[in-house]
């Protein structure tokens, strides 16, 4: 007969076994353990419901760098000086911007001076600022949910506007959309749109606790519940709290958003899958290319990695992120002398007060071992920004020099790009880092030779590689590659946006466009909101006179977003096709009013012009491309047809 009394005294006897046993786990052992809160199940709270418990921690936080890292674009978040002084001029593209608020709303005006006067003017409203201000003010527009990064930024520790870090090389004025490898880091998680590059329904405003601590829907039933974990003696597995963690882990963590590189998904994996308690190389793994003077050069986000770097810590079995630093605090009001208690605890020369090489007595707020083993410098990523380098040195603070002035000298050279999410990386992984230092950071042909040399050495099947090696064929402009594979390996193409995308390109660079809207076709289908394969999809229907199709694709994407000027363009040369030569004359004027130096519009307005018979009209139009690109052929052609 069944004894439930003897069940549960069976049930409570585990139970107080597994917690004898979860408290005496060693701290490696830890890693192996299941938080509850990791299951993809669980929900997360917000911030709201956390500060009903923690109060204290709640108020002393929203102060922080990460407390304060996003939020609507209002005068009360804004650390920026306006005036009528406060322009900004980009001598490369020719472009001024002006910042203001209007009736507590804030824009940036875009504008183009010729003999004083103003031949382009564009206004922009900016929704969300992003940045604490302890370095930096930069500035988001959110067009239909589409978010973008406008083209200046406020540097609050020089007071001034200036171009936004990389806009002053390649200014791209307000089309620098942010995915949610970038928002993921400077926001808590908004809801992205599947199928998008950078549309969400939502967005948050501020790093949360759950993205350090993990969701908390299980944390807050159990408490509700009147389950209570004395936490001075065991671990509360239905949170995460990042000091329980083994050493590695506490790095993933930090190391999230403060090791900055080369970011590669695993598959099926997105931004949003990593949880406190993962390892880093479970959602994505890190590159970071090495070069010759890389010891003395650093980017913003490089604080795990120059840490890592650091004698210090590899001497160290515990030292990591937290150690110095309470992410409950704000680096302001944290007591630097604080820092020196940590040194001490392994540097028993400085526990009397004193360095003990140079005498200095170390209990000043600016006499610091920081303030010498760790200068503020400046980031080469960032400019008009002095930010602390997280490589201890002790040669740097007793003043020996270990750069030559042959290296001083020296033009950085290249060494390679290092896996920083695990010890080592498979040729694949290898191949995948090098493919994605070429798409986002440096194109250069020796990125594309490493990626082709771990491409051959891996052992994998094809049909492992496949997307891979498409992808190879795509940046090496291989494209009669990309065709054989397709055609030869119909039966191992994965159901994947970006490789449809990347096969239909081969068969449009070669001219069969009845293949390439098939291609297109199923990318759109994969990823319906990226609106880059839209316009590919649509320019293919234009070429195939297919013009329902073409109208039908431009015009979602018009309403997904009227400010895409590739699209403005398109309709208009549809409208034109169509004998609708008004209305493309309409099309035309928008996009060029979106981008001034847009060759394309402006040599279908000249040739609606030609066609009006107005040719002194058109001429200026067609001069307007030559100044941008004297080497125009179309534009060239026309003029002296025009002159004849």
């Amino acid at each position: 007969m069944w004894d439930s009394r003897k069940f549960s005294f069976l049930i409570c006897g585990i139970i107080a076994f597994l917690l004898v046993y979860c408290n005496q786990v060693s701290s490696n052992q830890k890693a192996t353990l299941q938080y509850l809160n990791l299951n993809d199940t669980v929900d997360y709270v917000g911030m709201n419901t956390c500060k009903t418990c923690h109060v204290n921690i709640h108020e002393t936080y929203i102060h922080t760098g990460m407390g304060r890292s996003f939020d609507q674009a209002t005068p009360e978040k804004s650390f920026a000086r306006f005036g009528k002084h406060q322009v900004v001029y980009d001598e490369n593209s020719n472009f001024y911007y002006y910042p203001f608020f209007k009736d507590s709303t804030f824009y940036i005006t875009e504008f183009r001076l010729e003999n004083g006067d103003t031949i382009h003017k564009r206004t922009e409203q900016i929704s969300y600022i992003i940045g604490s201000g302890q370095h930096t003010n930069s500035h988001i527009i959110d067009e239909n949910g589409y978010i973008f990064q406008a083209p200046i930024t406020f540097y609050t520790q020089e007071n001034r506007w200036d171009m936004a870090p990389g806009f002053r090389k390649e200014n791209l004025r307000f089309d620098r959309l942010l995915s949610p490898e970038c928002i993921t880091c400077h926001n808590h998680f908004p809801s992205h749109v599947n199928g998008s590059l950078n549309k969400y329904e939502s967005m948050p405003t501020g790093i949360e606790c759950e993205r350090c601590h993990g969701p908390g829907a299980v944390h807050v039933q159990q408490k509700k519940q009147g389950i209570i974990v004395d936490t001075s003696k065991q671990i509360d597995y239905t949170i995460v709290n990042p000091a329980d963690l083994p050493r590695d882990l506490q790095m993933d963590l930090c190391q999230r958003c403060h090791l900055q590189g080369v970011a590669v998904l695993e598959e099926g994996k997105t931004f949003f899958d990593f949880k406190p308690g993962l390892k880093h190389s479970d959602v994505f793994n890190v590159f970071l290319p090495r070069y010759t003077n890389s010891h003395e050069q650093f980017i913003m986000a490089s604080q795990a990695d120059r840490l890592r770097e650091s004698l210090c810590f590899k001497k160290s079995e515990k030292l990591t992120c937290i150690t110095c630093h309470n992410p409950h605090l704000s680096v302001e009001s944290t007591d630097k002398t604080n820092y020196n208690k940590v040194c001490n605890s392994c540097h028993k020369g400085t526990d009397k007060g004193f360095c003990s090489v140079s005498k200095i007595k170390l209990e000043e707020k600016e006499n610091n071992c920081v303030s010498c083993h760790m200068p503020r410098s400046g980031s080469i990523d960032i400019p008009h920004v002095n930010i602390t380098d997280h490589f201890i040195s002790k040669k740097t603070a007793h003043g020996i020099d270990t750069i030559s002035n042959v290296e001083k000298n020296e033009i950085a050279r290249f060494l390679g790009l290092k896996i920083l999410t695990k010890e080592s990386a498979t040729p694949l992984e290898m191949a995948k880092g090098y493919l994605a230092q070429f798409d986002k950071y440096t194109s250069d042909k020796q990125m594309l030779d490493s990626a082709k040399y771990y491409l051959d050495r891996s052992e994998l099947s094809m049909k492992d590689k496949f997307k891979t090696l498409i992808h190879y064929y795509f940046a090496a402009e291989e494209y009669e590659n990309i065709i054989k594979m397709a055609n030869g390996f119909v039966e191992v193409i994965p159901n994947d946006s970006w490789t449809f995308y990347r096969i239909g390109e081969g068969y449009f660079k070669k001219g069969d466009f009845l293949n390439a809207v098939i291609f297109y076709k199923k990318a759109t289908k994969a990823a319906p909101f990226n609106l880059d394969f839209q316009e590919k999809l649509g320019t293919t229907y234009i070429a195939l006179e297919y013009l329902p199709q073409a109208m039908q694709t431009f015009d979602f994407i018009f309403k997904e977003n009227p400010k895409r000027k590739i699209a403005q363009c398109n309709l208009g040369y549809v409208k034109a096709l169509m004998g609708k030569f008004d209305e493309a004359e309409n099309f035309y004027d928008n996009a060029i009013a979106l981008d001034p130096d847009y060759e394309q519009a402006l040599l279908n307005k000249a040739s609606i012009l030609i066609q009006k018979n107005e040719k002194t009209a058109a001429l200026n139009f067609l001069n307007r491309i030559l100044k941008i690109n004297p080497d125009n052929p179309q534009a060239n052609n026309l003029i002296e047809t025009i002159t004849k």
